[in-house]
């Protein structure tokens, strides 16, 4: 079952919700890093945020930002540090564009 939010933004854009939800093979880092083959964007998104959370990864004088460890670097570009805003956007680079 959706959270009420995600079910009304359903009913609204179905096309951006089933982007989120929907499975897809996932590329060989992001692979070793959620132990699965295939994943949808939004449980990517809460592995990887989980997987702050339970590193401690958040600079702890602002958090607005993460200091990559070597195993988030591998799937963020590269990046050391990174503005949470961006950690979306760098998670939607590894899943392909849907054909509309």
């Amino acid at each position: 079952m959706l959270p009420q939010r995600l079910t009304r933004a359903a009913a609204q854009s179905p096309k951006k919700v089933a982007e989120l939800i929907d499975l897809v093979n996932l590329p060989t880092t992001l692979r070793d890093f959620m132990g699965q083959s295939q994943s949808s964007r939004l449980s990517c998104f809460r592995r990887v945020w989980s997987y702050i959370k339970e590193n401690n990864l958040q600079d702890p004088v602002d958090r607005n930002f993460v200091n990559c460890d070597q195993k988030l670097k591998s799937i963020l570009l590269g990046k050391s540090r990174i503005d949470l805003a961006e950690l979306p956007m760098l998670i939607k680079l590894h899943f392909p564009k849907s054909i509309k």
